[in-house]
């Protein structure tokens, strides 16, 4: 590995490998010949186990290869074309999903709203559910909140059921991009005590994109229906769209590993005291303004234009965000603290003295 490699390190969750208990359940299941398309021992028991996690027997689970796709495809099977979808206005759907939601639902659009730390208040969501009710504007039919949200917050249990109880009021179906879902699961067990159950379902949330990717997988997603009757021929809008995986147990057999022993979690509260640390440094060694107290993986903080690309010249490479937000430094359950240390010996170098 390279030394500029290795400074990729905090731009994203996404450029880290596959985590040991991937690693190991992937090479179990590279054994013999099993069923295909999901008819397979590893995919029944990965299924049961998220069944166990989230203390639903009866909630129907579905592998696919991407985030986009699990957001896209559960959204189009909540909605009809002429329907419209809530989220927050940096939320993944609208900002990076390349248009995929309404082209999966055939044209459902995307209503935004505004809301503090990446967050949907109950207050905005009502006004654009009774924005209008004519039969020219698209009717909303689904919520959908970032868990963890895309600046670095967590939605507690009790803003969650806020919300839920505006969309069913309204009869809104409620949806939960989880791509960083252990990373909020990690931060609302020690913040509260809550269980991924306590914040999904008996929450509200009807449909749950549990995130694997950024959490030490390879190319796996759960798309995970809290009730069944939604899920009504998903395995069809699965197929259609390319991800019905032939070779399922390569996804499957993963989550089998990670959750065996609670390696998704474990994962998860690691990034999360990786990224208070940095915080902490970058505040408190060298003065620096954090856009907020990191509360999961993702830390924001305020660099100067010319310190910024000293460091990438540096081979570090991390995300500047205009506005509030400023530069993203994401850790992964992979970060060791040699990862930061290096980080803030050469942060140090091109900082002014204070």
């Amino acid at each position: 590995m390279t030394e500029l490699s290795h400074q990729h390190h905090f731009s994203s969750d996404n450029t880290t490998g596959i985590c040991p208990e991937a690693w190991a359940a992937l090479s179990e299941a590279n054994q013999g010949r099993l069923p295909s398309y999901g008819s397979d021992d590893w995919t029944r028991q990965a299924c049961d186990m998220i069944r166990e996690l989230f203390e639903k027997p009866d909630a129907e689970i579905f592998f696919v290869f991407n985030g986009t796709a699990a957001n896209s495809l559960s959204l189009a099977s909540l909605c009809q074309s002429y329907h419209s979808v809530i989220c927050h206005d940096y939320a993944h759907v609208e900002t990076d999903e390349c248009g995929a939601p309404e082209f999966f639902s055939n044209g459902t659009k995307i209503l935004t709203s505004k809301g503090e730390s990446g967050k949907l208040t109950p207050s905005g969501v009502l006004e654009l559910i009774k924005k209008r009710s004519d039969i020219h504007y698209p009717k909303p039919r689904v919520l959908s909140l970032t868990q963890s949200t895309e600046w670095g917050t967590a939605y507690s249990t009790v803003e969650i059921k806020a919300l839920t109880e505006v969309a069913k009021a309204h009869e809104l179906a409620v949806h939960m991009d989880g791509a960083r879902f252990a990373n909020a699961a990690a931060a609302l067990k020690e913040r509260e005590g809550a269980s991924p159950a306590d914040f999904t379902w008996r929450a509200g949330v009807d449909v749950l994109c549990f995130g694997g990717t950024k959490n030490g997988m390879n190319t796996s997603e759960a798309v995970v229906f809290f009730d069944p009757a939604m899920a009504r021929e998903f395995e069809y809008r699965c197929k259609q769209a390319g991800q019905l995986a032939s070779k399922m147990r390569f996804l499957s057999s993963q989550w089998v590993g990670v959750l065996k022993d609670g390696a998704w979690l474990r994962h998860g509260e690691h990034a999360n005291a990786m990224a208070r640390q940095l915080g902490q440094t970058l505040r408190d060694r060298f003065g620096l303004e954090l856009a907020a107290e990191p509360e999961v993986n993702a830390v924001f903080v305020h660099l100067e234009p010319e310190i910024s690309a000293a460091m990438h010249q540096r081979g570090w490479h991390f995300y500047n965000f205009i506005g509030a937000t400023g530069n993203r430094l994401m850790c992964s359950w992979d970060t060791q603290q040699e990862d930061l240390d290096r980080f803030i010996v050469d942060l140090g170098e091109v900082l002014p003295p204070r």
